[in-house]
C-alpha cells in the first residue's frame, strides 16, 4: 500500500529565520512538504507558477510585492491556489483586506504546529480556516461600523443560526459544528445556507465578514 502524496506547500515570508523555523516544524509532519520558499511576493508568484502547490502559506508584509498584492495578482490571473495567511496581532487592517482579496485561511504567527498543519489541510481541501484569536481581532475591528449613511439593515437570524455563525467564524467545518451542537450535518448545511442567504453573500468567509460588519458576533 502506497503512502498518500504529501501536501505540497510554497512558503512566502521575508524573514529567513521565520521561514527556516516553519520549514523545520513542518518537517516533523511527513504528510506535508515545503516545495519552495519565497522571500517576497514576486518570488512567491514565480514559485506558484513553477511548483503548482496545494497551498500557499503567505506572510502579509513583504518587499517588492506584499501579501495583499500576491492575492490580487492570483485573483487577476485566475489562479485558484488556496492561500493561508500567516500574520501578526498588529495586522488587523491587512487581515481584513486579505479576506476580501480571496485568502481562504488566517492564522497568527504564535499558532501551534498542530493548528498550522490542520489549517493547511483544511484550506487545501477547499475549506476555510479562521483562527479564533483573529476572529476576536476582527470583532474588535468591526465593533462600531460606520453609520454615516444610516444604520445597516440587520438580518434576523434564529438563535440556532447565530450558534452556527459563531462556530463558522471560529473556522469550524460543518462536521465539527454538527458534533458540537448535536445536529445532523445536513441540518448544519441548511443553517449555513440560510445564514448566507440572509446576509446576502455566497461563501462562508464573506458571511463572517458581513456578520462582523453588522455586529452580529460582538455580543451574546
Amino acid at each position: 500500500m502506497t503512502s498518500p502524496t504529501p501536501l505540497r506547500v510554497v512558503l512566502a515570508d521575508d524573514q529567513y529565520l521565520v521561514r527556516a523555523g516553519i520549514v523545520s516544524l513542518l518537517g516533523l509532519d511527513t504528510s506535508i512538504t515545503v516545495v519552495a520558499e519565497a522571500s517576497d511576493g514576486e518570488e512567491a508568484l514565480t514559485a506558484i507558477a513553477e511548483h503548482r502547490p496545494d497551498v500557499l502559506l503567505l506572510d502579509l508584509r513583504m518587499p517588492r510585492l506584499d501579501g495583499i498584492g500576491v492575492l490580487k495578482e492570483l485573483q487577476a490571473g485566475g489562479n485558484s491556489t488556496p492561500v493561508l495567511v500567516l500574520t501578526t496581532f498588529d495586522d488587523d487592517e491587512q487581515v481584513v483586506a486579505a479576506m476580501r482579496a480571496g485568502a481562504r485561511g488566517y492564522l497568527l504567527k504564535d499558532v501551534t504546529l498542530e493548528e498550522l498543519t490542520t489549517a493547511l489541510r483544511e484550506v487545501a481541501a477547499g475549506k476555510r480556516y479562521i483562527q479564533p484569536a483573529i476572529t476576536a481581532t476582527l470583532v474588535a475591528h468591526f465593533a462600531d461600523p460606520p453609520t454615516a449613511q444610516g444604520p445597516a439593515l440587520i438580518p434576523q437570524l434564529t438563535d440556532r443560526e447565530r450558534d452556527v455563525l459563531r462556530l463558522m467564524a471560529a473556522g469550524w467545518a460543518n462536521r465539527e459544528i454538527a458534533e458540537s451542537l448535536h445536529l445532523a450535518q445536513g441540518t448544519v448545511k441548511n443553517h449555513v445556507s440560510a445564514i448566507m442567504d440572509k446576509l446576502g453573500v455566497r461563501d462562508r468567509t464573506k458571511a463572517v465578514l458581513r456578520a462582523l460588519e453588522l455586529g452580529l458576533l460582538s455580543g451574546n
